[in-house]
This record gives C-alpha cells, structure tokens and sequence, in this order.
C-alpha cells in the first residue's frame, strides 16, 4: 500500500475530537500519517492536538493557523503541507470522524489499484448493507444541492459536500491548492471547478475519467455540527460565483 497523509481541519473540536481513535489506527496503518489543522479554536483543541503529536512520534504534524480563517483555508493549507509529506496520496478527512479513519485504506487501495484515478470522493448513499445515518432533513436539503452542484459544473457527481476524500499527488492536483480559495463553505466544489477549467485549457482527457465516487461502508451524522440553515443560502450564492469565475466560458 502506497504512502497517504490525510490533513484533519479542525475548529473548536476539543470535545468531540476522539484522540484513541487516530492513535490505534497510527499504530495499526503505519503507511498512513495526518495533518492536524487547529483553525484559531477558542477551546483546548490545540492542546489537544499537540499531544497527539508527542504520543506519536513523526505520525501527526500539528499547524496552528491563527487566526481562524475557515475550513477551506484550513484544509488547503494542511493540503500543501502534505503535498510536501512525500506521500503518494494526499487527502483531508472531518475531524468528528463522520467517515470512520477505518475506510481510507479502501481509498488508498483503490488509487493503487486504479492508476487512471486522481481522486476520490466518499459519497453518501444508503444502500442495503451498508450503515448511512443522516438527518432526513440535511439528506434532502443536500440532494437539491448536489443537483445544482452537477448543473452548475456539468459534471454527474452524487455527493461534493462529504467530507472524505484522497487526491493521488500530480502537478495538476497541487494546483488547485496554490491560491486561496473564493469559497469559504462549499470549496470542494470550487476544487472540482478549478479542475474542469484546468482540463479545459490544457485539452486533457474528460474529468470523469480521473475521479471515483466510493459509496462509504458507514457514515454518521454527529452531534455539533456548526452548519446552521443560513449556511445554505451563502452556499447558493458562492455555488453562482464559482460557476461565474471558473466555468462561464465553457
């Protein structure tokens, strides 16, 4: 299994962060190795987030980025430092675990048996076998903008919003984490768009072919979540922007 560092944005996350859990899958996966974020958290989440360091040696490189300056800045920033890891595979995984750490080595199996794939995403689909606990409400609210999603980038992708995925480290996927992003609330869209225009330019094979959308095992909503219903209506407009800035001309 090829090396994967996983970047872990995290934001006041003192309470709901499960340090037992990243250090038996350290001790378990030693091809795997994270980035911790602390986005200016108010609470102890940096203490935290340093011990986790101390406790394992070389597994966990902490980044205080003071002050906060929002997921998307965290996540980018995590981003370029494991792009400089050395690590085959570079992606970012929500600090409440959501996505149990327990999947990523399906993610990293899957870019090394798929040398075609550049990414891929988790997508949250309740099938039969497999356990996807989400809140009725978020689930419809999320369809309607997952479908906008794929009108706005011409692009049939079923889940941009879930918070686990691992980029197979190119030239091309460094670029999109060069220059900050437009978005402060849905920049995983904004990365996708960054990439068709990128393709666009360059005349490179269709996106599709470069991305896999993996159906998760298991995932959970947990409680505390800083998502609050006017973060949709901002996500509506940033959607207009990112398709204005990047995919206009298309």
């Amino acid at each position: 299994m090829a090396r994967a560092c996983v970047v872990i944005p995290c934001f006041d996350e003192e309470r709901r962060l499960r340090p037992e859990r990243f250090l038996d899958f350290v001790c378990a996966h030693p091809d795997v190795d994270f980035v911790l974020v602390n986005d200016g958290s108010r609470d102890g989440t940096l203490a935290v987030l340093e011990s986790l360091a101390r406790e394992a040696s070389g597994r966990f490189r902490v980044i205080d980025q003071q002050p906060n300056a929002g997921k998307a800045e965290a996540v980018r920033r995590g981003m370029r430092a494991g792009f400089e890891s050395g690590a085959a595979y570079v992606g970012y995984w929500d600090a409440d675990l959501a996505t149990p750490l327990a999947a990523i080595p399906e993610f990293v199996t899957l870019l090394d048996e798929r040398p075609d794939l550049d990414l891929v995403l988790g997508a949250r689909v309740k099938l039969l076998g497999r356990s996807v606990e989400r809140l009725s409400a978020r689930h419809y609210i999320g369809r309607i903008f997952a479908t906008a999603v794929s009108i706005a980038l011409r692009l049939a992708v079923y889940d941009t919003q879930c918070g686990a995925k691992l980029f197979r480290v190119t030239p091309e996927v460094r670029a999109l984490f060069e220059q900050p992003f437009l978005s402060r609330w849905i920049f995983d869209v904004e990365i996708l768009a960054r990439w068709i225009a990128a393709r666009r330019g360059e005349g490179g094979a269709p996106l599709e072919s470069a991305l896999y959308e993996l159906p998760l095992r298991e995932w959970r909503d947990v409680a505390g979540s800083k998502l609050t219903p006017a973060d949709f209506a901002r996500a509506a407009l940033e959607l207009l922007r990112i398709e204005r800035t990047y995919l206009a001309h298309r």
